[in-house]
Order: C-alpha cells, then structure tokens, then sequence
C-alpha cells in the first residue's frame, strides 16, 4: 500500500520528466498564426513550411529597416528602440552605402546597401520623403525580389506608399498618415485605406499612422511575436506610458 502511494505521488513529476512532443506552427502570416501541429509539413491553411515553435522563441528575429534621404527621424527611431529592447537584430539599408540625411539634421551611415544586404524576417519602410524611395524603379524592383524570403512587412506613415508602389498592398485594408488617407487611397484603388486607426494588422504586413503610431505598431509586433509580456516590458521599459495592447485593427482573413 506505502508503494502503492507512492507511486501515485510521483506521477505527476513522472509526467512532466517526460519529453514533450514538438509543437509546429505556421510563420506569422494570417489567421493561421494561432494553430498548432504536432507533425512537420505544411500549413493546410495557407501552404507554407512549419517551424518548431520552440525554434522561434529561441532565435533572434531579424528586421530590416529601409532608409532614404529625407526619412522622418520618429518614423523609425520609435520602432528602432521597440525592436532593439525586444532582443530583434537590426539592421540598415538604402539605396547606396553613403551618408544620408533624415530632416535635414540626422546623418545616418546605412550599414548596407540594396546590392549586399542580407535577407530578414521582416521589411520595415517609414515615411518622410517617401517619393525618394517609390518613385525608384530600383528600389522597388529590390523590394519585390525580396518577397520570397520575407515574413513580414511593416509601414510606418507615408512608408505605405513604398509598400503600395511594390505592389504588396492590393486588396488589404491599411491605413497611413492621417493627411494622405485619400491620396493612398487614390494609389491603391484595391485597398480599403482607414483612417483614425493607429496600425492595422493584415498578418503578413502591418501599417501604421504617422510617426508616435509606429511605436504601437512595434509593439503589437513584438506581442504577436513574443508575447504580450514582452511587449508590455518594453514599453515601461521605455516609459512608453501611451501603450495599450490591442488598439490597433487586427484583420481576419
């Protein structure tokens, strides 16, 4: 009977020393991201390769940061601060390795350019003088030849029209500086383009209002892909006292 009781007492912890079997999921993408599979393959929903969801929390996600002449400093510099304290590895890139001037006042050395710069899990653009990017037949074409080995896109203000330009926003609600809601919306006809909203979340890309909004579209980011937790340590973190989760438009597809 003592063994008996014993036994029973052990259970527990006998079952937790069990090795747990490997959880799959589908890269940030739609409303598949909350399903979970416990075999490998592909997502029945969209198609594309599972991960071991373990994988993802281990590794450091990886963001680029597109940059231009006349980039507006907030647009990216909230964001910047969000990924950095939320353990993303950052990096920058414009047209050509050269100096660059973000209103007229910050020189910024890209560390890349579109020639060698590496692929990353997520393309994040901002506003300023967007022109100077969508207008560059370059530019674009880079952007869109990259679209294979990114997971994610991220705007911030006026960098909608650079997602626009490449052709990423057809037929998805978004949204932009309040003042360019209609001029977006005139560039992309098949999108449905909000206005008095802070981001809008689509799955695979994310837009933002104009330049504080980039902060919560950040950080929305970071809960989507860490946890709330970690979001809502960044933002004390960063005194970021405006924060509240969930204030954006998540879409469901």
């Amino acid at each position: 009977m003592k063994q008996l009781i014993l036994f029973l007492l052990f259970l527990p912890l006998l079952a937790l020393a069990r090795p747990q079997p490997p959880v799959y999921v589908c890269p940030p993408c739609g409303a598949c991201d909350s399903m979970v599979f416990h075999l490998p393959g592909n997502c029945p929903a969209c198609g594309m390769k599972l991960i071991n969801r373990d994988s993802i929390k281990n590794r450091q996600i990886s963001i680029c940061f597109f940059l231009y002449d006349g980039v507006e400093v907030l647009d990216f510099a909230g964001p910047m601060e969000v990924f950095s304290y939320a353990g993303f590895r950052i990096f920058t890139v414009a047209k050509k390795k050269e100096p660059l001037l973000s209103q007229r006042v910050l020189k910024i050395i890209p560390d890349y350019s579109i020639a060698d710069a590496p692929p990353a899990d997520i393309f994040a653009v901002f506003g300023g003088n967007d022109d100077v990017a969508a207008n560059d037949s370059d530019v674009i074409k880079w952007i869109q030849l990259r679209d294979t080995a990114t997971q994610t896109y991220f705007s911030v203000c006026t960098g909608a029209f650079i997602l626009g330009k490449a052709g990423l926003l057809d037929s998805l609600t978004v949204t932009t500086f309040h003042r360019s809601i209609e001029s977006l919306q005139r560039q992309v006809p098949g999108a449905r383009v909000l206005p008095n909203v802070r981001y809008v979340d689509n799955g695979r890309v994310i837009t933002t209002a104009g330049i504080s909004a980039g902060i919560d579209g950040a950080l929305h980011l970071v809960a989507r892909l860490k946890g709330q937790e970690a979001a809502t340590k960044v933002a004390i973190h960063m005194e970021y006292d405006k924060y509240v989760p969930e204030q954006g438009l998540v879409v469901s597809h």
